[in-house]
């Protein structure tokens, strides 16, 4: 191709610098505001707090809000929350961000699937729904760490939630990836995002009077331009305050309401007010009641809200399920863990049903909306499927070598500071520690959460917060060997003391006051990639008495369009069930959750497959139970003794007639020859798994539901 000479061609050259000045002249007379669209034109001054109103642009405005987290229900069920949301005659979404489950390992990061918080805030604006974003980086929300990664917890000296240089430099690595997602989601940039909150109930931590600051600063530096929220409960509010953002409030009474207020208005003058938790219920602890409150008392509180001028978010509108291990925990004085379960008593079930807070709140809302409410959807189906029975099963013991090779150490070390997953440690599921000993004795040990102790291949007992010693009995000469398979059922989520949440075995373990050395140490954290390895070929026909623990896997037939189910887990003891690679949770027969949320989005018309990871002792089938008007159901996994961790049997194809698994484990009720595992358990092989289209005694739920 020839080269243009600017020499041969001074006439071409004369008129390209006609055009220019010309181009010039005319865009310099474009009136640019009246081609910048109308609705970005609208969108100059955000939400604002003026005087004791907040104001959208130039006109008052309620925040009447509601709670749901993307992360808590399948994605394909959030258009069908949000549109209840929307019927309710509510205009704004909150919603937290869990920083563990974005950055499950350092600087790997995950926006994919479920938690893809684009599409979710995206989806809300499509419904007509604002939002105002909760990113934490804590966010407390009964959450594992209170949604912080474990991986944190690695550096020996780390204090979270403070400006300890190890922790803000995590936070700004987070930031840098999360608020590049999040920025153009605000509302003046055309996006739904009205306000960011900072942190979460500071107040109640208060150990860095420069870490709040330091959080407003590292949204602004980012892009952040909404306003800017804190939001404490009563104990907290008085140090939860930072210059720049609006303070908030959290609250369940309204008998809270007066003093609450009164105080803000003492240090923040007058200023738009906001409960920004309302809570609708309470979530459930493991072995404790079951929380429930009643509709009448929570319509009396948001009607009191309300007619005081504040504005107001409902934590929980619905609330969901703890899917997989991501529940926490609570140590005050008994260390206790989190149901899989949200439920929380919220005004839409777990399952995304209708209840009485719902009918009664709707028709508040719709009262004072001044337009007609859109009409609620329909229910999703919900249905009873065949008992499942296990098949196939596979002892841990003889599951061992398709493991990935076991870290050896001179000591047990903390599941955190595992040498594995690139450096990350193990985040969630067991760990099972083994050496060898040489005589009998007592046992002594910090175990982090429940630890089940082994002779060879026989269960003596367990430790756990209150256990911290058990007998070994005769050994027999030569080399025995001492195992201990440790859960971590959860790490605590709110209080003081979440820098020492470090699971497994901390520090020595001492046989007769000696120490204990040359450990092998196995990670079952039970993510896909770990059922992977245990091929159609290693699995075994299931015995009349299987060794414990164990994994069970089993089939479960859809024959008709899936619907969502609840997994009934009667005569099981504790556990964790999969199905189709997806972990339901954890279960317990100690209560009060008796059932586990299976959506049918996770089902495929076919064959499912069904697996109860790691049972410890014997149990009955799962059968399942229809949701009816909203409740859960109790759950049981399938039959077999053995620790809760997924086993994956044969992987189906995902395309038609796709063969899938439902997998369960835990331990099943009876159990005399093998001692309770605490959260590691399955049912015995005689047992089916059950499935219901309601939780059991949601006939009740009108006035508050039935225990779960």
């Amino acid at each position: 191709m020839p080269k243009w000479n600017v020499r041969r061609r001074p006439g071409r050259m004369l008129g390209l610098l006609l055009l220019v000045i010309l181009s010039f002249l005319v865009l310099r007379r474009v009136n640019w505001h009246r081609l910048t669209p109308l609705w970005m034109r609208q969108r100059r001054l955000g939400l604002q707090a003026k005087g004791q109103n907040f104001m959208l642009e130039d006109s008052a405005f309620w925040i009447f809000g509601g709670s749901v987290h993307y992360f808590r229900v399948p994605r394909e069920y959030w258009r069908d929350r949000l549109l209840k949301m929307k019927a309710c005659g509510l205009n704004t979404l909150t919603t937290y961000v869990p920083w563990n489950l974005h950055e499950p390992e350092r600087g790997r990061f995950d926006f994919s699937g479920n938690l893809d918080l684009e599409a979710f805030v995206l989806l809300a604006a499509e419904v007509g729904l604002w939002v105002i974003l909760r990113p934490g980086p804590y966010i407390c929300s009964e959450m594992d760490l209170g949604g912080l990664p474990s991986w944190l917890l690695q550096d020996p000296d780390m204090r979270l939630r403070t400006t300890y240089k190890g922790f803000t430099e995590a936070v700004d690595l987070y930031f840098d990836h999360l608020m590049v997602r999040v920025v153009p989601l605000q509302y003046k940039h055309g996006g739904p995002i009205i306000a960011v909150q900072v942190e979460n109930e500071y107040g109640s931590y208060n150990k860095d009077p420069a870490y709040m600051p330091y959080v407003k600063k590292a949204l602004e530096d980012r892009g952040i331009v909404e306003l800017l929220l804190t939001s404490d409960n009563k104990d907290g509010l008085s140090k939860g305050i930072v210059d720049g953002a609006l303070a908030t409030i959290n609250l369940q009474s309204q008998n809270e309401l007066q003093f609450l207020t009164t105080f803000l208005l003492s240090v923040q003058g007058v200023q738009p007010r906001m409960v920004m938790e309302c809570w609708t219920g309470w979530f459930d602890l493991w072995g404790g009641p079951h929380s429930i409150l009643d509709s009448s008392e929570i319509l009396e509180t948001v009607s009191a809200i309300v007619d005081s001028g504040s504005s107001i978010n409902l934590y929980m509108f619905h609330g969901g399920t703890n899917f997989g291990f991501i529940s926490g925990a609570v140590h005050l004085q008994d260390y206790k863990s989190d149901v899989t379960s949200y439920d929380y008593d919220a005004v839409l079930t777990e399952a995304g049903d209708y209840t009485a807070k719902y009918t009664g709140l709707r028709e508040f809302f719709g009262s004072i909306s001044g337009a007609p409410l859109p009409a609620p959807p329909d229910l999703l189906p919900k249905t009873a499927y065949e008992p499942v029975m296990p098949a196939l099963y596979l002892s841990l013991w003889d599951a061992l070598p398709y493991l990935e090779e076991p870290v050896t150490l001179e000591k047990p070390l903390n599941m955190e500071n595992l040498p594995i997953n690139g450096g990350n440690g193990q985040s969630f599921g067991y760990t099972l520690y083994e050496t060898t000993i040489t005589s009998s004795g007592i046992l002594s040990a910090c175990v982090r959460d429940r630890g089940q102790v082994f002779v060879n291949t026989v269960s003596i007992g367990f430790l756990d917060y209150k256990r911290k010693k058990i007998v070994i009995p005769l050994v027999q000469q030569g080399f025995t060997v001492l195992r201990i398979l440790v859960e971590n059922c959860g790490r605590v989520n709110y209080g003081t003391n979440i820098d020492d949440q470090r699971k497994g075995l901390i520090g020595n373990i001492y046989l007769n006051d000696s120490p204990l050395k040359k450990f092998k140490i196995y990670s079952l954290d039970m993510k896909k990639s770990f059922f992977q390895r245990f091929h159609a070929d290693k699995w075994n026909p299931l015995p009349d008495v299987p060794v414990l623990p164990a994994f069970f896997l089993g089939p479960l037939l859809v024959s008709f369009s899936p619907r969502d189910t609840f997994v009934k887990l009667e005569g099981w003891e504790k556990g964790v069930v999969f199905i189709n690679g997806q972990n339901l949770g954890r279960y317990w027969n100690i209560g009060p959750q008796e059932t586990l949320y299976l959506p049918g989005a996770w089902l495929d018309q076919g064959l499912n497959q069904l697996r109860d990871r790691l049972a410890v002792s014997p149990g009955h089938c799962l059968r399942g139970e229809d949701g009816g008007s909203g409740g859960t159901v109790h759950g049981n996994t399938l039959p077999g003794p053995a620790p809760v961790h997924e086993l994956s049997g044969p992987q189906a194809s995902r395309r038609g007639g796709s063969r899938r698994s439902l997998l369960t484990a835990g331990r099943p009720a009876a159990a005399p020859s093998v001692p309770p595992l605490g959260s590691q358990a399955l049912a015995l092989p005689t047992a089916a798994v059950q499935t219901l289209p309601c939780r059991t005694g949601e006939a009740r739920w009108g006035q508050g539901r039935a225990p779960l």
